[in-house]
């Protein structure tokens, strides 16, 4: 099987500016701070780093590098105007890392822009709705047939081609869309309301984009979180869903050079998400049920969380991109939906490892 790898890194910086290009009156015009996050997606060549599986520490240690420059300070001292596209421009041209895929600055947990390695911005914000809704085609007993309820998280992402420009699409003008679907979809029962009589993930995902994409056409995802650990994307043409786990594995890294603290055993509460691809089953509404990834995969789950990574046979060494190798490689033959695995053994620190299209960036 061929796949793809990419190591990520990313590293969090306190930092204070003023966005002046924006209208007057606008509230980022003013002095203001966030707790920044910096993201990097490198496709690297073999033999960058000081030895096979020490990539994201390495890379993980230069960006840590660029952005101390940044840290608890006015950024309008570093960059002249500091939008998030900008600070993306920024770090990427002080990275001296082959293969750059993705650069991301994400300034608050709901917002963020990652720059392509063509400069084109994924700009991205997060939004929440309280509903309820019941899945009416599900099989008898199944606990989404009951009227129940969710803290939906909704993302909104477009891309543009900035060329040269600060600025890509204001945070304010998706603010302005999403209000009025907001209007519609808080506090009230998704099957009440028109085309969403079956609201799975992926069909309410559908929904919001024929609603978003005549007022954005730079639409390119729309992404449903059901809950904090599954959920589905929906770009016009593909479904793909996602389910989230955490592991908690000791492993040492057995190519790691004498006297290297990544050589004892140590460990890991690892962060994996497993990305699925299929098409939508007309009746079901879903590509496939969350709960079904889950039971199918558990086998591999019991072999790797609280289990030491390091003894498993086939198990090449434990970096995050031979780890996340693996998973992909022994899911696929219960689970041939499963084209991508993100394995982060920090927070926004480890490997996505893809067999197909890698899809949307999600906030870590």
């Amino acid at each position: 099987m061929t796949h793809k790898i990419l190591h990520v890194a990313s590293a969090g910086f306190e930092a204070a500016r003023h966005v002046d290009i924006l209208p007057v009156g606008h509230r980022s015009r003013r002095l203001h701070g966030h707790s920044f996050l910096a993201k990097v997606r490198c496709d690297l060549p073999e033999g960058w780093a000081h030895f096979p599986g020490g990539e994201v520490e390495r890379l993980r240690e230069l960006v840590e590098a660029r952005i101390a420059q940044l840290d608890y300070r006015l950024l309008n001292e570093q960059v002249q105007q500091p939008t998030d596209e900008n600070l993306a421009r920024w770090l990427r041209e002080g990275l001296d890392v082959p293969g750059i895929e993705q650069v991301g600055i994400q300034s608050t947990p709901h917002e963020g822009v990652d720059l392509d390695r063509d400069g084109r911005a994924h700009v991205w914000r997060r939004y929440v709705v309280q509903s309820a809704h019941r899945l009416p085609n599900v099989p008898l007993g199944h606990k989404c047939g009951r009227m129940h309820g969710h803290g939906f998280e909704i993302i909104i992402h477009a891309n543009q081609n900035l060329g040269d420009r600060d600025l890509s699409i204001d945070y304010d003008h998706l603010d302005t869309l999403w209000a009025p679907i907001h209007m519609e979809l808080n506090y009230a029962c998704l099957n009440d309301l028109p085309g969403l009589q079956n609201p799975t993930s992926e069909v309410i995902s559908s929904w919001l984009w024929n609603r978003l994409k005549p007022q954005l056409p730079e639409l390119s995802w729309v992404t449903v979180f059901e809950t904090a650990s599954c959920g589905a994307n929906y770009d016009g043409q593909q479904y793909r869903i996602w389910k989230e786990m955490t592991l908690d594995s000791s492993l040492q890294l057995k190519r790691a050079p004498d006297g290297s603290a990544l050589r004892r055993i140590h460990g890991h509460t690892y962060t994996m998400r497993l990305h699925l691809s299929a098409p939508l089953d007309q009746v079901m509404g879903w590509t496939i049920d969350f709960g079904d990834v889950k039971e199918i995969f558990n086998p591999i789950f019991k072999a790797i969380d609280h289990q030491p990574l390091h003894e498993i046979p086939d198990l090449r060494d434990c970096d995050s991109a031979s780890i996340a190798a693996w998973i992909l490689r022994k899911a696929r033959a219960q689970l041939p939906q499963l084209d991508r695995v993100d394995l982060y053994e920090t927070r926004g620190c480890g490997a996505i490892v893809s067999a197909g299209q890698e899809g949307p960036a999600l906030p870590v």
